[in-house]
């Protein structure tokens, strides 16, 4: 069991994680291709056809994510 000295926090910002574990899963995502911006300046990121399907793999129903119209 682990000590409560020990524990990492896992942040909830509004309705998403957020902190170092939303920052280190947000790269680690990008890094795989899982998930991508249009243009580097843009804030945010899109799922990306590969995401879909790993993210999908992972047990993730991404079809409860709403569009964004742009």
């Amino acid at each position: 069991m682990t000590k409560l000295s020990e524990e990492k926090p896992a942040k909830m910002c509004y309705e998403h994680i957020g902190g170092k574990l939303g920052q280190l899963l947000a790269v680690t995502f990008a890094e795989k291709g899982w998930i991508a911006k249009k243009d580097p300046a843009d804030k945010h990121f899109y799922i990306t056809s590969l995401g879909e399907k790993e993210f999908s793999k992972l047990g993730l129903d991404i079809s409860q994510i709403k569009s964004e119209k742009t």
